[in-house]
């Protein structure tokens, strides 16, 4: 039987944008009318008051047009309401008023990756990058818009850099795998992907993406066992059930009865999706062939 190759969808989170959430120590000489004006905004906001925030951020902006705090929450609650350009926006008038600011370029960085102009959140990720080369996470950001752009060799580039500093979580590693098995450095792919399991329970992606390395290597105990795993992790998880079966029998194509119970068990969960239609077709006939096999070897 054929492995099933696709994985399910990997989704990418955003991670959340920054908020200059500062009730005292302005960095600049902010007129005390705008700084009244951004404490009130803030409370409200905290307290969830949206509408009132906005107008009290509006009007601090309007007291002093060089205090990018008072851009940077107001471009946050556009950001969670999903008005992206309304976001956009602030945030670009905050990095035009303070060309050093981070929080300014990386939220147009996760804003325009949201847009998905890739290029565009390219350049200003690296731009808060180059202001702050320590910050780990800012490099695991830049790495999602290479996943998404499919430019795998700066992606891998980039992980490994955040990775120098301290950094990497689950999605790191895995988009890490990723890349690494893209260039053709399995083994390297295989401990990626072997440490993003490590770092999330029930991490389908990462043990489906082992498993099917392992299928590819002929190394078929080792396959089962991710299979087993990213089914664990996703019980609906077809492609997983079917490539476990491939796995177990192909280590032993005499065990029929296993066989036969795995691959029921593939078209049980596989009947749940409309994607699976063609995978149980083959699977269903596999069946009858297996069963017709053993009711020979049971007349000899």
């Amino acid at each position: 039987m054929k492995r099933s190759r696709n994985s399910s969808r990997f989704v990418i989170p955003v991670v959340g944008l920054l908020l200059a959430f500062v009730l005292t120590g302005f960095a600049y000489a902010t007129p005390e009318e705008a700084k009244e004006l951004y404490n009130d905004g803030l409370k409200a906001q905290q307290a969830g008051n949206t509408d009132s925030a906005i107008v009290s951020y509006q009007a601090a902006i309007k007291a002093d047009p060089s205090f990018i705090d008072s851009y940077l929450n107001l471009g946050a609650i556009y950001f969670e309401q999903q008005k992206y350009d309304d976001a956009l926006s602030q945030f670009k008038a905050a990095a035009e008023r303070d060309t050093t600011s981070v929080d300014a370029y990386s939220n147009i960085g996760r804003v325009e990756y949201l847009l998905r102009r890739y290029a565009e959140s390219v350049s200003a990720f690296k731009r808060a990058i180059a202001l702050n080369p320590k910050d780990a996470e800012l490099y695991t950001e830049l790495a999602k818009v290479y996943y998404r752009q499919k430019n795998y060799e700066d992606l891998v580039s980039t992980l490994e850099q955040g990775a120098q500093l301290g950094g990497g979580d689950y999605l790191s590693y895995y988009m890490l795998g990723k890349g690494y098995q893209k260039q053709d450095q399995t083994t390297k792919a295989i401990e990626a992907f072997k440490k993003s399991a490590s770092m999330k329970n029930d991490n389908y992606a990462a043990e489906f993406a082992l498993g099917q390395i392992y299928l590819g290597q002929e190394k078929y105990q080792s396959a089962a066992g991710a299979f087993a795993a990213a089914l664990k992790a996703d019980p609906n998880g077809f492609r997983a059930a079917y490539n476990y079966a491939v796995a177990v029998e192909s280590q032993d194509q005499d065990a029929i009865d296993k066989n036969i119970a795995n691959w029921e068990q593939f078209v049980r969960i596989a009947k749940k999706n409309p994607k699976a239609k063609d995978e149980i077709a083959r699977a269903e006939q596999h069946i009858k062939e297996l069963k017709d096999r053993k009711e020979k070897l049971d007349l000899q």
